[in-house]
């Protein structure tokens, strides 16, 4: 038996029937990070005294004959812009080398009320800025299919982990396709929930209005127990909303009742055509199983990209204007340096540390909001955005669900986009869009392309994660 492959469920029966024990499906993870990650480089720490501690109480409850929650004794990994008390949070930025959670983030205090085991933190993008990983201040991490390409970002970390066999499940963050395009890029499921489904409280903010905490997993099924749990109201995220949640374990939907929209705005030109007839032939195999298939437009996409680049950089300036040298986060104040004055320790604290492209999304963000070009810009983005929401308001009033690509390529090789930021933002042309509009969206594996993985994306409506979940389920289904 293969204990790094296991799914959520599989696990939890193998842990209830005594078959296996959490100490021996924590060690066996451990060993596989011992063994690959120097290659990989998934992880910024690792958690391993503590998850074995952890563990040894779970196996300790199930001897005692107590039943356990669905999570419990099952390692998962933990996108490093989290936080867990007492371990090291970085955002893979060394402005933040050195420092220790003070507490636990909601989503961590629900997955610890489940006993679930946290293996380490991975790693990502610096701030979650960033389409492959490569833009870490403790370097890149490789994709686990095939380690000269990237494993897509900013949750590279945590979707490798995943597809490595480093954790049976892991959480990341989507600004603007994070979780969704390197679970497409690496092989697994990304699901981002609804905007205010989960709670952000400590989550590290990189754009506020964007954020989302979602989980990356193995299958459908392992994605909808992790949102499960870490759903629901937080009165310490005034953003997150009390819900009457569907239940998704029980019965599975008509196929046949459901419509699903193709938005001809999304297969153009720049999608690679192998990816275009992989999602085609889902469509077709879904149109055959009874599904019914409508072709609906979204017209104001073509402008989803740019606007997302003036919103998203926006917020990161003002979000990163906390990380000053002064309050927390590396400083120069205690280098041997003569330094005249506290905005000379602003500037030479935040430019020696910040990588380049968050010191460009920075001065980006700084100019948009400057007095001369609020409204010229960042005013009419706002409009813009709310375009776009008004036109998935107006398809998810004929459709269930849209079905378009994660990503118009496969996973590139490393150095492929870094020297041309804005061929590496076209990375997540089909994913932002759904972040402006808030709603939840879902990578799920389709047909591997020249033995690369590819994503299919499925978006929902507003709190209809539940039924998004039960839709990709039949598609994972009839995939296979």
């Amino acid at each position: 038996m293969n204990l790094n492959k296991l799914t959520i469920k599989e696990a939890h029966k193998l842990l209830g029937r005594k078959e296996i024990t959490s100490v021996e499906l924590v060690m066996a993870h451990f060993d596989e990070i011992k063994k690959k990650d120097k290659d990989i480089h998934v992880f910024l720490s690792l958690n391993e005294e503590g998850a074995m501690v952890a563990a040894k109480k779970v196996d300790e409850r199930i001897a005692k004959g107590e039943p356990i929650e669905m999570l419990a004794g099952i390692p998962a990994s933990i996108k490093d812009n989290i936080l867990i008390r007492g371990i090291k949070t970085t955002a893979a930025s060394k402005i933040l080398e050195n420092y220790i959670a003070p507490y636990d983030a909601t989503v961590i205090k629900k997955l610890k009320e489940e006993e679930a085991i946290f293996i380490g933190k991975t790693n990502m993008d610096e701030f979650a800025m960033g389409s492959s990983t490569e833009n870490s201040g403790f370097g890149p991490t490789k994709n686990p299919v095939n380690l000269e390409r990237v494993p897509g970002g900013s949750s590279g970390g945590s979707a490798a982990a995943v597809k490595a066999g480093f954790s049976v499940y892991a959480l990341g963050s989507d600004t603007g396709g994070s979780i969704r395009q390197p679970a497409g890029f690496c092989g697994a499921v990304g699901f981002k929930p609804t905007y205010g489904a989960v709670s952000r409280h400590g989550l590290i903010a990189m754009a506020s209005s964007l954020d989302q905490i979602g989980p990356i997993a193995r299958n459908v099924d392992d994605a909808a127990a992790v949102f499960e749990t870490i759903r629901g109201k937080d009165e310490l995220d005034s953003t997150s909303v009390a819900m009457e949640w569907q239940d998704y374990w029980g019965s599975p939907l008509d196929i046949e009742k459901i419509k699903i929209g193709v938005p001809r705005e999304y297969f153009i030109h720049g999608l690679n055509p192998e990816i275009e007839k992989n999602i085609k032939s889902v469509i077709s195999k879904l149109e055959k199983e009874g599904a019914k298939i409508e072709e609906i437009s979204l017209p104001y996409s073509e402008w989803a990209l740019a606007t997302y680049y003036i919103i998203m950089p926006a917020e990161v300036s003002a979000n990163l204007a906390r990380f000053d040298g002064i309050k927390y986060g590396y400083s120069t104040i205690n280098k041997e340096e003569k330094l005249q004055n506290l905005f000379d320790v602003y500037l030479k604290s935040r430019g020696d540390v910040f990588g380049a492209e968050a010191r460009r999304r920075i001065l980006l963000g700084t100019y948009i909001l400057s007095a001369c070009y609020y409204d010229a810009y960042y005013t009419r983005a706002q409009k813009v955005r709310r375009l776009i929401k008004q036109d998935f308001d107006r398809a998810f009033k004929e459709v269930d669900a849209i079905i378009t690509p994660t990503s118009p390529t496969t996973a590139f090789k490393f150095g492929e986009k870094t020297q041309d930021p804005l061929s590496m933002y076209l990375a997540d042309i089909y994913t932002v869009s759904v972040n402006l509009a808030g709603i939840p969206g879902i990578s799920i594996p389709a047909k591997e392309v020249a033995g690369l993985p590819v994503g299919l994306q499925l978006i929902g409506k507003n709190f209809d994660d539940v039924k998004l979940l039960k839709i990709a389920k039949i598609i994972e289904t009839i995939s296979k």
